[in-house]
């Protein structure tokens, strides 16, 4: 703080310095200048009227310059303005575009969750279908046909469905607008995808892994749940804690400021006394005595002293004023710290109460489980009784009347049973209903939505499952009645045995097979599920970071828009102060310009000796000085305010920049917050699937033991039964089976009988149903088509009379606009006549006053030798009446383009009127063919519905025959018919109504006529009224009286028709109602709309134009886009599918006529097999013959097919190294195609460099034209200066010329010279204004000659009288006077050819300038072209960022295509199953044929040998056909893949030349920008170079000119000196009689010009004067600036280093906690050692109790004797502190000790042991007192602190916190105790948790020297409390352990 202070001071030193130089030099100047001007006195003559012309034309150049700067400035200023506007429209809209994104996001979100749960329950389906045809397959052979074929089709899906490419990149914000919708939309597709590949996947898994099975699924999830809870808690007290060491850390900053504070005043207080003693001495010696003159000296050292004493004070005061605001600054600081606690505070509070809520919730939810788990047991309960239905169906009786019972209940339960998913799915809705609730409550209850609607699907799936059961029991069981009526006459107790063991074991089998597998699943769900726990954790963790990484970037940019804003604010006041100092300075100019104006008067009236002129010109050279160093001054400022522009231009452009960046830090802190959100409410959602996952999981767990247990004791029940059926089964097969035969046919042809009737049903029902639908549908249309022509007659009318009213209205309109501007326009006509008459005359006039304005200044050109004063006031009269006759000139002219102006407007009023007219009329033509085509259509649709009709009759009288044949069958088809009969009698009925609405509607057509007549007549009556509500209200009555018409009709409708009519005929006056109402609100519409058409019409024209440019941009997007989708269409790829589908088709058609051939070997078997058993064994040798000739031909065909299966495969085996070949070649040629891309990228990044080098090229032209600007300003100051020079060579002729006139003066009338001075000064000025200034300073010398003319005639009468003598004398100087007159007016005319020489030269130099000018203007245009060639490479840009944005959406249109790819090999994966379950037919049905064969073997048992080998080589044969499958499936799988490859390739081949293209297109157009651009440079350049030239000659050729014109006007002024000294001499004696005259002239107009001087003078001194005290006061001004400059510095310094403080604390926060981390672990082992300690203690002490330490005893005796007699006291108290005696003890033994020596403090001592008792407070041990004490005292000291007890509680020192640089002290420190602790300190070996204090002293920081019981205990480690110790243990016993250890 001090150094940083005494920077300060040293700063503001210099500073102060620099302003005081700055001062004296600024005083300096001032007073030599009032020198200088005191000192000129009257030698002022000459040219001062050429510095005030140049300081004139540089002041308007200023002045110019400021406008222009001034509007440049104004336009930056709109600009700004526009583009804030701009941005934050646009901000506005990317935000909301961003607001639907992300809803949109959020619906894909969802779309993705129910497609994934749709996902698992169709999983479920399939893994439950594959179990149940597992299960239903009968014969043991066939299962591992099926195993495989479902393996090989899992692992097919599995392997042919394509790898998700990874990650995608998710959502980049907010840019693209299409490409993220069809992006959301292609990830559902990959999802959908990929949970179908992760399907099969899990299938193929858990046929795998069905042997292993899961138990103890819930205590790992109860002890997350438990893990989850110990964390929130200690969440909970770490943010408590760091509240507190933030509480901790802010107070003792604020002790440490206030020390500071105190520090620096009691400094400073003492400082001011020192120096308030030392002048107190100074003034006592003072007073003492006057000093000597060696005392002097010192006197004055010691003003100087005092002096700076004085300022340094000042400056302390200044530093105590600093310091204090510094501290209001801390305290702010502290205030707004204490404000985010308690923010952070109340956001504590709601997350707990959010915590309850959540809380509340997932009790309610648990309470939902329960029910649902009540539920669960209510349907397992049901499923029992399932069970036991089947049992009791097994065991019922074969008889048709028992099964339709049977189905009868089966149907009561599944009627139950959907009554049951009915109440369930009312449940649902109402738990939805409740979810909504809790979803306003609370965000996080949303996943309880996905549980319910996932366990809904699961009772779903079970009943589906429990249908599927039924039917299969269903199917199962009409085989074992099949069954039971063959064996029922042998065994029918053994047949019940039978089938009642089957569908027992199967349905076990199944249960534990589905059992296993829902085991399976719930593990699986369970990894995934802690997988997703433990992603969400770490993503919460990452976001926590984030926000605190953010909301540091958040405070630093804070810091950073504050300090911009400073610096923006003192360049607004850097700027205010330049305007300030500009505007003084303009009025120095002005003083500057009086005091010249003053000059110029002198200069006029002392004109009269060149001594003079020599005086005046160095004072014009001094003057001259002056202006320049103005100049520059001016200069300066103009630089300095160009630099404060662009500084704050800087300011503005970074100010935007950190906007922008806190903007987009806003956003992402935003996006932030909403991913924690989300995550957490991922996380609870994720906890309560868990928990209910977990219950149910738990309740089928246990179910699933019982039904085990039941299961293995029925097993055991069964085995038994099944060895006795067996037993019985083989002595009921020895017996005959003719009898199963006869069965078997009968049940077939029963079976066969029975189906046909099914059929039967079923068509009459199917046509039944088609029946309805068509009496149905004609009602409706019937209905449709009455509505419809009901709504046509309302919106007619409403039309009609809303037309007649616009167009009445219309007419009305134009009628009276139409009149009113016919009117106007004749008013204007007639004015504009009379205006341009007025015009006409005006010009006339105009035109002779400007004839006689050019003859007046020819006149006045003229030298007039008597002009008379009248033409000074004709000419000012006539100045006056051109001014009046200008202004009126002015006015008429306004009035006459204001006429214009409304005639135009008035024209254009006319057109727009026209032009709505006949849009009126065109919508009016366009409404009635409207109309008329609505009439017709309605027509149309009459005849139709009389067609229907007639349709419909004819419907009846089929319905009638249908009836008729109908009523034969069956009485439930009876009702049916009956419900037709009245459906037909309806029928009849409504067609009677039809056509009485019909009629009805014709009538109101009719009478829709009539009214619109009657409207036509209203109409006309409203044109001639302007009041039309009553016939308006005439109209809605007849319009309801319409209405109640059209529902009376309705109600005979309803009338006429049944009782089952009535419903519609009722919904249809409703619909009437509700259209009557919308009607009255379309007419309410109506009126308003037709306002706002007018409005519309233009708006849609406007639109259409707007259209068709969007329709052309469109057209040329769509041609785009077609030539991109052409070029990326993979058509080889769509050739290879229709070429795998054509493949597939017939290999297809192959196994259909297979199918075909094995059902015809069937039925030839079934043939044999009645015809053999209709023989009963009479021809049986010609069938097996026939058999044989059979079997023998289906071997060869399966030999052949054999072959061509080979074949096949072969072929298939060369396609596919072909494949291989041509994917190598395009790998090939990809390697190629990515080096022609490197070989560009290398191309693009010359060009870049090229690019670069062309931008440096251009800002050094840009350079040159700078300096080109420069020599420009300097030709420009070279031509001021020529002009300059002219000047000053005219003043010289003007003085020339006025010598002469002074000698004529005196013999010549003075009007003459009056009438020259104009005639020299006329043609100069033109402007009015200078015309009346000279005009009165004419008026004013006029005035002075006339006196002087007076006085000079007085003079002359008094000569005349002496003058008549001489007279002939004067004659001849008459002569000589003409002479000189002559000679006079030649000398004039030269001057005058002189004039318009320079007039000329003027001229020229004005067109230079002009010159100039274009030149500069060209510059600007050049920088113009710069800025719009920048503006151009923006608009590349642009356009590159929307080619990138066609590039994606191609992009995503190839994504299209590859999903429509997916689909098509979807289809394929399709069409492939088809296959396979061909072949499964196939499969069974030659497992029926082997069924046939062997009941062939049977009975054929003498040939059977020759069967069983034919059979086996079929079995052999189809086992090879079986494994040729199997081969044609993997090269079918691999041939796809390879397909797949080569796809994948060309589309990467096609991309990379897209990407070609693309370059070389972007390249070429960079190649031709440069060249373009270089072109221009080049062109510029050479342009700018030959202007140069051009310049420069003609700056030559002006100094050659100038030359040349000074060299004659010097040549001509010599002659015309050496004239004017030879009239000098003749005239001189005429000048000596006058000069007696005008001596008393010369005296009295010398005194007026010293009063003039000394007036001028004095003025100059005030002016001075003033200008001194604005001086100051600025200065004062600035001083008090700097001072505030340097506080605001200090306080942003102090900011800054505040700002710095805090990110460090936040590091040290960082810091902190880890450390708290390692304490922890720390104190986890030092509470271990503790205990150990404790332990060790207590056996000691146990062990030690009446024990006495006879070392100790003796060591303190002896030091009692060893130390001398007058300290033994101070042992004795010391013991007695070490032994717990009181004082008072301690005293009475010193005084025992006092009066008999030893014994007595010996015996009390051994007495007071037992009155111990422990101090209150503990005593420390300093540094002072252990060096003045010995060992033993120290060592003594030692143990008295250590027995005593310290309590200190732990906490954690708040001043070791150190900066960033260091590296953290408790690290250190800690890891020192550590190794210290087992290194150095003797005191821990065994028990260093009993003292605790040891360590520290041992680790501290003080352990640099000395022994280490010396060492103070340092603050930096925590204290614990040490062991308390029992009163009875004695103190002895622990000294002796602790000397021991």
């Amino acid at each position: 703080m001090s150094s940083w202070l005494g920077g300060l001071g040293s700063g503001l030193g210099q500073s102060l310095g620099q302003v005081g130089g700055s001062l004296s030099s600024i005083t300096g100047q001032l007073s030599n200048f009032t020198k200088d001007m005191l000192l000129e006195g009257v030698e002022e003559v000459g040219d001062a009227a050429t510095e005030l012309q140049v300081s004139n034309s540089k002041l308007a150049e200023v002045e110019a310059a400021f406008t222009a700067q001034k509007s440049e400035y104004d336009r930056l200023k709109k600009l700004h303005a526009e583009l804030e506007e701009k941005l934050e429209a646009s901000e506005i809209q990317i935000k909301r575009q961003s607001a639907e994104y992300r809803t949109l996001l959020q619906q894909k979100d969802v779309e993705i969750s129910h497609l994934k749960a749709r996902q698992s329950s169709l999983q479920e389906e399939v893994q439950k279908l594959q179990q149940s045809a597992q299960s239903a397959s009968i014969s043991p052979a066939v299962l591992p046909v099926v195993t495989t074929s479902a393996t090989t089709t899992s692992s097919s899906v599995s392997s042919f469905l394509p790898r998700p490419p990874g990650a995608h990149q998710g959502f980049h914000g907010d840019e693209m607008d299409l490409s993220d919708v069809i992006w959301s939309q292609q990830e559902i597709n990959r999802l959908s995808t990929e949970v179908t590949r992760l399907e099969a996947e899990v299938s193929h898994w858990r046929r795998m892994s069905q042997a292993s099975t899961a138990a103890g699924a819930g205590n790992g999830d109860q002890g997350e749940i438990l893990k989850l809870q110990r964390t929130i808690k200690e969440l909970r007290e770490e943010s408590s804690r760091e509240v507190d060491e933030h509480q901790h850390e802010l107070a003792a900053l604020q002790d440490a400021q206030r020390q500071k504070l105190a520090d620096i005043t009691r400094r400073h207080r003492e400082e001011l006394a020192e120096y308030e003693e030392r002048i107190e001495e100074l003034e006592e010696q003072l007073q003492s005595g006057e000093p000597s003159p060696l005392d002097y000296p010192k006197a004055l050292d010691l003003q100087k002293t005092i002096r700076s004493l004085e300022e340094a004070a000042e400056q302390r005061e200044k530093q105590l004023a600093e310091l204090t605001a510094s501290l209001e600054e801390a305290q702010e600081q502290q205030a707004s710290l204490q404000l985010e606690k308690d923010d952070a505070q109340a956001e504590n509070a709601e997350l707990l109460q959010n915590y309850t809520r959540l809380q509340a919730s997932v009790a309610e939810l648990q309470t939902r489980v329960q029910e649902q788990e009540g539920k669960a047991l209510q349907k397992a309960q049901l499923d029992h009784e399932i069970q036991g239905l089947r049992k009791a169906l097994a065991g019922s009786e074969p008889k048709e009347e028992v099964e339709h019972a049977d189905i009868l209940e089966l149907n009561t339960i599944i009627g139950t049973l959907r009554q049951e998913k009915e109440i369930l799915e009312q449940e649902k809705l109402h738990l939805q209903e409740k979810l909504e609730v809790a979803k306003r409550e609370a965000v996080s209850s949303e996943g309880v939505e996905h549980s319910y609607a996932e366990q809904l699907e699961e009772l779903k799936a079970e009943l589906q499952r429990k249908e599927k059961a039924l039917s299969n029991t269903e199917e199962e069981r009409d085989t074992f009645m099949s069954e039971l009526e063959e064996l029922d006459r042998q065994n029918q107790e053994a047949t019940q045995h039978m089938i009642t063991v089957k569908g027992q074991l199967k349905e076990t089998e199944g249960e534990v097979t589905r059992l296993s597998a829902e085991l399976d699943t719930t593990k699986d769900q369970k990894r995934t599920l802690q997988q997703e726990l433990e992603t969400h954790k770490e993503k919460l963790s990452q976001s926590a970071f984030t926000l605190n990484d953010l909301h540091m970037g958040k405070q630093q940019l804070e810091s950073t828009v504050k300090e911009l804003k400073d610096k923006l604010q003192r360049t607004h006041d850097q700027r205010k102060e330049t305007s300030r100092e500009i505007s003084e300075l303009k009025k120095t100019l002005q003083e500057r310009e009086v005091q010249l104006s003053g000059a110029k008067a002198e200069v006029t009236r002392a004109a009269e000796t060149r001594s003079e002129a020599q005086g005046t010109r160095e004072v014009l050279a001094e003057k001259e000085s002056e202006l320049s160093d103005l100049r520059k001054e001016l200069e300066e400022m103009r630089s300095s305010h160009e630099k404060v522009m662009s500084e704050d231009y800087e300011m503005k452009m970074e100010s935007r920049k950190l906007k922008a960046e806190s903007q987009q830090a806003m956003s992402k802190v935003e996006e932030l917050s909403r991913q924690v959100k989300e995550g957490q409410a991922a996380l609870s959602r994720t906890i309560l699937e868990k928990d209910t996952r977990i219950e149910a999981l738990k309740l089928e767990k246990s179910q699933l033991e019982g039904e085990l247990s039941h299961a293995e004791k029925a097993l055991a029940d069964h085995s038994k039964q099944y060895q006795q059926t067996i037993e019985e089964l083989t002595r009921a097969r020895s017996m005959d089976a003719s009898a199963l035969q006869t069965e078997h046919e009968r049940a077939i042809k029963l079976n066969q009988e029975k189906d046909m009737e099914i059929a039967q049903l079923k068509r009459d029902m199917e046509q039944m149903a088609s029946d309805h639908r068509d009496t149905n549908e004609m009602l409706s249309i019937t209905v449709a088509g009455q509505k419809q022509l009901t709504d046509l007659l309302q919106e007619k009318d409403a039309f009609m009379e809303t037309l007649k009213n616009n167009a009445t209205e219309l007419q009305q309109e134009m009628d009276n606009n139409i009149s009113a501007m016919s009117k106007e326009g004749e008013a204007l006509r007639q004015a504009l006549e009379d205006k341009d008459k007025q015009l006409g005359v005006m010009k006339e006039e105009n035109s002779h006053l400007k004839e006689e304005i050019d003859r007046l200044r020819d006149q006045q050109s003229r030298p007039q030798p008597l002009a008379e004063p009248r033409t000074l006031d004709i000419i000012t009269e006539l100045e006056t009446e051109i001014t009046q006759l200008k202004s009126s000139r002015d006015t008429l002219e306004e009035e006459v383009q204001t006429l214009r102006r409304s005639m135009e407007e008035q024209q254009a009023s006319l057109l727009i009127s026209q032009q709505s007219l006949q849009a009126q009329q065109s919508e009016l033509e366009q409404t009635t063919l409207n109309y008329d085509r609505l009439i017709k259509s309605r027509d149309e649709e009459i005849a139709r519905l009389q067609q229907t009709l007639d349709g419909l009759s004819q419907h009846q009288s089929l319905a009638d025959t249908q009836r008729v044949q109908g009523e034969v069958i069956l009485q439930e088809d009876k009702t049916q018919s009956l419900n037709g009969e009245n459906g037909n009698e309806k029928h009849d009925l409504s067609k009677v109504e039809i056509e009485k609405l019909v009629k009805g509607i014709k009538e109101k057509e009719t009478e829709i006529s009539q009214l619109n007549e009657k409207n036509l007549s209203l109409a006309k009556q409203l044109d001639q009224l302007v009041v039309s509500r009553d016939e308006v209200g005439k109209l809605s009555q007849m319009v309801l009286q319409k209405d109640l018409e059209i529902q009376a009709l309705h109600a005979r409708v309803s009338m006429g028709g049944g009782g089952g009519h009535s419903q519609d005929v009722m919904f249809l006056q409703q619909q009437l109602q509700n259209y009557a109402v919308e009607r009255e609100q379309v007419l309410a519409v109506l009126n308003e709309k037709t306002r706002e058409n007018s409005q519309l019409r233009s708006d849609y024209h406007r639109i259409m134009d707007i259209m068709a440019g969007k329709e052309a941009a469109l057209l040329k997007l769509q041609q785009e886009n077609q030539r991109l989708s052409s070029m990326s269409d993979p058509s080889g790829s769509q050739e290879m599918f229709r070429e795998t589908i054509q493949n597939l088709s017939r290999i297809i058609r192959e196994k259909d006529i297979e199918i075909d051939a094995l059902t015809q070997k069937c039925q030839t078997l079934v043939t044999v097999l009645q015809s053999s058993g209709g023989e009963s064994g009479g021809g049986s040798g010609g069938v097996s013959s026939n058999q044989f000739e059979e079997l023998l031909q289906e071997r060869d065909t399966l030999k052949q097919q054999v072959k061509k299966m080979d074949e096949w495969k072969q072929q298939v085996i060369t396609t596919v190294k072909n494949m291989q070949h041509e994917s190598a070649q395009l790998q090939e040629e990809l390697i190629k195609l990515q080096g022609q891309v490197s070989a560009d990228s290398d191309c693009s990044s010359k060009l870049s460099v090229d690019y670069t080098r062309l931008i440096q090229s251009y800002e050094q032209k840009e350079r040159r034209l700078g300096s080109l600007s420069q020599e420009l300003a300097q030709v420009q100051q070279t031509i001021s200066q020529l002009t300059t020079t002219k000047d000053v060579l005219l003043g010289k002729l003007d003085s020339v010329a006025q010598t002469p006139e002074l000698s004529v003066a005196a013999q010549a009338s003075g009007p003459s010279l009056t009438a020259e001075t104009p005639s020299h000064q006329g043609p100069a000025p033109v402007n009015h204004e200078n015309l009346q200034r000279e005009l009165q300073s004419l008026r004013g010398v006029l005035a002075e000659r006339e006196a002087m003319i007076r006085t000079l005639q007085e003079n002359n009468h008094r000569l005349s009288n002496s003058a008549s003598a001489s007279e002939s004398e004067q004659r001849d100087q008459a002569d000589q006077a003409r002479q000189v007159r002559e000679r006079l007016d030649a000398l004039q005319r030269s001057v005058r050819e002189k004039d318009l020489l320079i007039k000329t030269k003027g001229d020229q130099l004005s067109k230079v300038s002009e010159t100039l000018r274009n030149r500069e203007n060209d510059n600007e245009v050049l920088k113009q072209a710069v800025t719009n060639l920048k503006e151009r490479a923006l608009i590349l840009e642009m356009d590159v960022k929307k080619l990138k944005e066609e590039n994606e959406l191609v992009a995503a249109r190839s994504r299209e295509k590859e999903s429509e790819f997916r689909a098509l090999q979807e289809t394929n994966m399709q069409v492939s199953l088809l296959l396979r379950e061909k072949e499964f037919e196939l499969s069974t049905m030659s497992e029926k044929a082997a069924t046939m064969e062997k009941m062939l073997k049977d009975k054929e048992q003498g040939k059977s040998g020759e069967l069983n080998q034919l059979l086996n080589e079929m079995r052999s044969m189809q086992e090879k056909a079986v494994a040729f499958q199997q081969e044609r499936d993997r090269v079918m799988l691999a041939l796809k893949q390879k397909q797949m490859e080569t796809t994948a390739v060309q589309t990467e081949l096609q991309h990379v030349k897209d990407k070609e293209q693309r370059l070389n297109l972007e390249l070429d157009r960079l190649r031709n920008h440069l060249l373009e651009i270089e072109d221009s440079y080049t062109k510029e350049a050479l342009a700018a170079e030959d202007r140069e030239t051009e310049l420069r000659k003609r700056v030559a050729l002006l100094e050659e000119r100038l030359a040349t014109s000074s060299s004659a006007v010097e040549n001509a002024s010599q002659q015309a000196s050496m004239q004017v000294e030879s009239l000098q001499e003749q005239l001189s004696g005429v000048v000596k009689q006058r000069d007696e005259a005008l001596l008393q002239l010369r005296t009295s107009q010398e005194q007026v010009s010293q009063y003039a001087v000394s007036l001028s003078n004095l003025q100059m001194m005030c002016i001075l004067l003033f200008m001194v005290t604005v001086m100051m006061q600025f200065i004062r001004k600035a001083l008090t600036l700097e001072d505030k400059a340097s506080a605001l510095q200090m306080n942003l310094d102090e900011a800054n280093a505040a700002l710095e403080s805090a990110s460090r604390l936040t590091d040290q926060l960082d810091l902190k906690e880890e450390q708290l981390e390692e304490l922890k672990t720390q104190v986890d082992v030092r509470q271990e050692m503790l205990e150990e300690a404790q332990n060790k203690l207590m056996n000691l002490l146990n062990s030690t109790e009446g024990k006495v330490d006879k070392v100790l005893m003796r060591n303190l005796f002896m030091g009692y004797f060893h130390t001398p007699k007058n300290k033994r006291a101070e042992v004795v108290k010391l013991m007695g502190g070490v032994l717990g005696l009181t004082q008072d003890d301690i005293e009475r033994m010193l005084e025992e000790d006092g009066r008999h020596g030893v014994t007595g403090w010996v015996s009390s001592w051994l007495g007071g042991r037992g009155a111990q008792s422990v101090p209150t407070t503990p005593l420390r041990p300093t540094h002072g007192q252990s060096l003045n004490s010995s060992f033993s005292e120290m060592f003594v000291k030692f143990l008295e602190v250590e027995s005593t007890p310290a309590l200190p509680a732990p906490k954690l020192p708040v001043h070791d916190i150190k900066p960033l640089s260091a590296p953290p002290a408790r690290r250190t420190t800690t890891a020192a105790a550590s190794k210290r602790a087992g290194e150095s300190n003797p005191f821990l070996a065994p028990r260093s948790a009993a003292v605790p204090l040891l360590s520290a002293a041992g680790a501290g920081p003080g352990g640099a020297g000395g022994h280490l019981l010396m060492k103070p205990i340092s603050d930096a480690l925590p204290t614990f409390t040490p062991v308390p110790v029992s009163a009875e243990a004695s103190a002895g016993a622990v000294l002796k352990d602790l000397l021991k250890q």
